[in-house]
């Protein structure tokens, strides 16, 4: 019987049935030891970053990069709250000033710049030479982001205000909670014109640009990114902060409509 128990015991080592108790806790461990960064990105960012991130993890196979896309306001309520990130990337600066100035952002740098544009469906007859004429009778609705949370928002606000036509289209507004569902309004139809970044409409063929807006009727649109000072991984927080100014990053953001800050 003792013979038979032994020979029992190593036919099922050998066919593995056994291994767990033999196997080196290190093994189990290298299987599960990728580093997960959390970068919490305006929604803006979404294209670029998608395609960043593919290029990122390749060059990189211990790290698994998670996006936590949103609007910029949003997103620096969260950190402010103490919700988990490691890099904060803004598409304003008012944003990523406030965090500074509570000390919750370490490294942090302007990285891009975009353009505010006005769109329409693709197959809109209406076409535009100034936003005045948003105040026509035969424009229903206009989708903007939330001013307070949405810097795409707060700089359509500002446009608007100093054309002096905020006031009176106010009853058309339609509020949306980040500039990709303004995007997605338009592409709908259910606005008859929105306004996104230029890379926003870039990404889209059910919309067209009616009008660029002049840069100096609004707050320069830029885009700080910064590492989270509360981050749990910050040497590879701060290794990817660096990459995002990289020669290949900047060929993606580039590509993407983005400038160069």
């Amino acid at each position: 019987m003792t013979k038979f128990l032994l020979l029992l015991a190593l036919a099922l080592t050998l066919t593995g049935v056994l291994p767990t108790r033999y196997a080196p806790a290190e093994q189990a461990e290298a299987a599960s030891s990728k580093t997960e960064l959390i970068i919490s990105a305006a929604a803006s960012l979404k294209d670029s970053l998608d395609e960043i991130e593919k290029l990122y993890e390749q060059q990189h196979s211990d790290i698994d990069l998670t996006f936590n896309y949103g609007s910029s306001g949003t997103l620096q309520k969260q950190i402010e709250q103490g919700a988990p990130a490691d890099v904060f990337f803004s598409a304003g600066a008012k944003q990523m000033d406030a965090l500074v100035k509570e000390d919750l952002i370490g490294d942090h740098k302007t990285l891009l710049k975009n353009e505010l544009v006005m769109v329409v469906p693709s197959d809109s007859k209406l076409t535009f030479n100034t936003v005045k004429q948003l105040t026509s009778k035969s424009i229903k609705k206009i989708a903007i982001g939330q001013p307070e949370s949405v810097p795409a928002g707060q700089y359509a606000q500002e446009t608007l205000t100093k054309r002096n036509v905020w006031d009176t289209l106010k009853d058309k507004f339609v509020y949306a909670k980040d500039v990709r569902q303004v995007l997605t309004y338009v592409e709908t139809g259910n606005v008859d014109a929105g306004f996104v970044y230029k890379t926003d409409a870039l990404t889209s063929k059910k919309v067209k640009i009616a009008l660029h807006i002049a840069p100096d009727v609004h707050t320069a649109i830029v885009y700080p990114a910064g590492v989270v000072k509360e981050s749990k991984h910050a040497a590879e927080a701060k290794a990817f902060y660096t990459y995002l100014q990289s020669d290949k990053a900047d060929a993606i953001f580039t590509k993407y409509g983005f400038k160069l800050g």
